[in-house]
């Protein structure tokens, strides 16, 4: 592969805010129908599109078919770099809803047996009785992360599975043996961020956490006493549990509160890490 950036139909290299969570992402569908009040795919020029109340195939793929094929094309053309970074599923909608799942599934299948590592992050919790396939291979659980996008707030996620169903089904997941992490993202308030870290310790294998965009009801010092809290109660659940949770703190909240990861590193070393922390090790 050379140094350009991937940019394919299906496969390419996002940047910003996104670039943090993944190198290489896959994009099926635009729109979604979780209705979530603070979704940035509904702000700006595109927002009719990217935030349409239902998840409809980009107006690049003649049809389901030909998403699969460009995506298989796209992958085996680059698989020895993508297989280093792995994919991430989806930053335009949500993989797992009942219109995207099926798709979503056929390109997993197709990247796992290539023994390329997929993270999926979700709002539902509905999906794991669709996929009785994953539950019974081993290709399957070490090359899976499964991922929820945990607020609290089942008030501005209207059309989501809730969180605590969310929970449930991370749970379940972590259980049957697959790695799973959490977005908690946006904070809304941060109450309610943590109460979702704290109901989720010793099933969830990493935290990625950022602020919400624009206007907040909490102040930076609010935010700097919740990073310490959270710091210490997993470091302390990890030591208690022979745990070994790990977290990333988004660019947002670092910015906010002037701290580096450096410096929280130096704190608590065996639980802070970067954006490319790899999930499969």
């Amino acid at each position: 592969m050379n140094n350009k950036p991937l940019n394919g139909k299906a496969i390419y290299e996002p940047s910003g805010k996104a670039g943090e969570y993944a190198k290489y992402a896959v994009n099926f569908y635009v729109g979604c129908s979780n209705d979530c009040d603070y979704c940035y795919c509904k702000r700006g020029v595109l927002g009719h599109a990217m935030g349409a109340p239902k998840a409809t195939l980009k107006k690049c793929f003649k049809n389901e078919l030909d998403a699969v094929r460009t995506f298989e094309r796209e992958l085996t053309k680059n698989i020895e770099e993508i297989r280093k970074h792995g994919l991430f599923f989806t930053f335009t909608s949500d993989p797992m809803l009942e219109d995207t799942r099926k798709l979503t599934m056929q390109a997993v299948d197709f990247a796992t047996t290539n023994c390329v590592p997929c993270k999926i992050l979700t709002k539902r919790a509905d999906f794991i009785e669709h996929i009785p396939e994953w539950w019974h291979y081993g290709v399957y659980r070490k090359y899976i992360a499964i991922g929820f996008t945990l607020t609290g707030r089942d008030d501005l996620e209207r059309g989501a599975s809730p969180n605590e169903e969310r929970i449930a089904a991370m749970k379940r997941l972590h259980e049957a043996g697959f790695k799973t992490f959490a977005s908690i993202e946006p904070i809304i308030d941060l109450k309610s961020s943590t109460d979702m870290i704290w109901n989720t310790r010793g099933f969830c294998d990493l935290y990625k956490i950022g602020l919400l965009s624009g206007k907040k009801e909490y102040t930076s010092k609010e935010v700097t006493d919740f990073v310490d809290d959270t710091m210490l109660c997993i470091d302390t659940y990890n030591t208690e549990h022979h745990t070994d949770a790990k977290i990333y703190w988004k660019d947002s909240v670092c910015e906010y509160i002037k701290a580096s990861r450096e410096e929280m590193r130096a704190l608590y070393p065996k639980i802070i890490v970067e954006s490319d922390y790899n999930l499969f090790q």
